[in-house]
């Protein structure tokens, strides 16, 4: 049976700013490496609107691009926006309907304008949403995907507000955190991660999202911007001074002044004298610290005292 295909909307502005470029690509090598047994991923928040569906979608996309094939599984059975946000079909089959026996998975999974990149959407919303991720369907779904694909990333609903990441969890080889700074304290990231932990799923990493570059990376991006726009290395250099670099000198010359270390203890400079003048010596003053030695004045042992007259 034919692979039916879907058009998804994609955010071209936002793929091709440079620092979010480098930092789902930093994402997939992170990935890439952490071992060939690790191919079924659940990314989870742990509250909602933290970026953990655009986190998902996105490294799907930049692993499909690098020549894997990857499956997404939208898993939030409870409040999705894939379909809302990234494509205008309407009526599309879902992950509910797989587990609850309504339809074939074949029927389900949706080939993308994505190359290598295909989608299962969440579908209808069921009434007991954690008791079919903890099913033996969705077990039995996992496996046979696991087969087909080089990657399946699970988009699952905030770990902090309901229980169901930390039972797909138990069914997946890791598990990535996204966290929106500023918006999660450490006491509730630590506990979502240990929850985690509990299921038996290794945490891979945790992806921090809406960093203020400005304010904490102005240096890296200062750095950075050079490779972006190819003002690196010397050429950067010459465009601030103004100077040339040595390589550029004519007939092979340095371009390059020569530095004149001041002489230390040196006496003092005197005045040009005009011609036929007789120079003027001044006394050098003695050095910091130096003192001249004082001479002592001469006495009269028997002093005389004169009468006066």
């Amino acid at each position: 049976m034919s692979m039916k295909k879907i058009e998804l909307q994609l955010d071209e502005q936002a793929s091709s700013n440079y620092f979010v470029r480098e930092a789902f690509n930093s994402l997939r090598a992170n990935v890439l490496f952490s071992g060939k047994h690790v191919k079924v991923i659940v990314i989870t928040s742990c509250y909602a609107h933290e970026g953990k569906t655009s986190v998902s979608f996105d490294l799907c996309r930049n692993l499909a691009e690098s020549g894997k094939k990857i499956l997404l599984v939208d898993a939030d059975l409870r409040k999705s926006v894939v379909v809302s946000r990234y494509t205008k079909e309407r009526g599309v089959y879902g992950l509910s309907q797989i587990l609850s026996g309504q339809v074939d998975a074949n029927e389900a999974i949706y080939q993308t304008n994505v190359e290598g990149m295909d989608v299962v959407f969440a579908g209808p919303y069921p009434p007991n949403p954690t008791e079919l991720v903890g099913s033996p369907a969705f077990k039995e779904f996992l496996n046979e995907e696991r087969e087909k694909y080089d990657y399946v990333i699970i988009d699952a609903p905030p770990l902090g507000l309901v229980i169901d990441a930390a039972v797909m969890s138990s069914l997946c080889d890791g598990a990535i955190l996204v966290i929106n700074i500023g918006h999660v304290k450490y006491r509730v990231a630590q506990g979502v991660k240990s929850q985690i932990e509990k299921s038996g799923c290794k945490v891979l990493g945790v992806v921090l999202n809406q960093v203020d570059r400005k304010r904490s990376l102005k240096k890296d991006n200062t750095y950075y911007s050079a490779y972006v726009s190819g003002k690196g290395g010397e050429y950067s250099a010459e465009l601030k001074t103004g100077a040339r670099p040595a390589s550029a000198a004519p007939n092979g010359a340095s371009a390059q002044r020569p530095v004149t270390r001041p002489v230390v203890n040196s006496a003092q400079p005197t005045r040009p004298v005009a011609q036929g003048a007789t120079p003027v010596r001044r006394p050098v003053q003695p050095a910091q610290g130096q003192q001249r030695p004082v001479r002592p004045q001469q006495t009269s042992a028997n002093p005389t005292t004169k009468k006066p007259e």
